[in-house]
């Protein structure tokens, strides 16, 4: 990675932060299925979902700016499935293309024993090559396809579901 990054547990003063991150993503059509911003009020119980030792929502920190997040959520919300999280990983129009991604999903990797996490999910997109290519890097295997499930701009999109056994 050609940054010096740090990587940290967020705080409600980063969810501004985080929220503009996302919103970026929004006009792409590639990374998220919103079509409209979100509020940062909007966002407080999906931020207060999240805990350092069960389900962290990192920020990643350049020169005091943050460039990036990363979340994990629980999956389908029934403690059997308390092993198993989806992860999230948004990243600043400035710092795309420069390995944070990578750094942040090995990262999230390698915590998932402390986090009691045997199995990461990932839910992209099929036309969001990038993040799928990330993925598979990883060893992140097709799991499930669900064709034109999503309809960006009059256009039906397909979501891939890709996922690893971590332990």
């Amino acid at each position: 990675m050609k940054y010096d990054i740090n990587v940290r547990d967020a705080t409600l003063d980063d969810l501004p932060a985080i929220v503009d991150i996302y919103n970026s993503t929004i006009p792409g059509r590639m990374v998220t299925a919103d079509t409209e911003p979100v509020t940062v009020q909007s966002r407080v119980p999906w931020f207060n979902d999240h805990s350092p030792d069960f389900r962290p929502l990192w920020v990643a920190e350049h020169e005091g700016n943050i460039c990036g997040w990363l979340s994990f959520q629980s999956f389908y919300g029934r403690p059997a499935y308390n092993a198993t999280a989806e992860l999230s990983i948004y990243i600043h129009s400035d710092y795309r293309g420069a390995g944070l991604g990578h750094y942040l999903l090995n990262k999230a990797i390698e915590t998932c024993p402390d986090l009691h996490v045997k199995t990461l999910l990932g839910f992209i997109f099929g036309h969001n090559e990038p993040s799928l290519r990330l993925f598979e890097k990883f060893g992140f295997e097709k799991w499930a396809h669900f064709p034109n499930v999503a309809e960006l701009d009059g256009i039906e999109r397909d979501l891939v579901i890709l996922g690893k056994r971590v332990v």
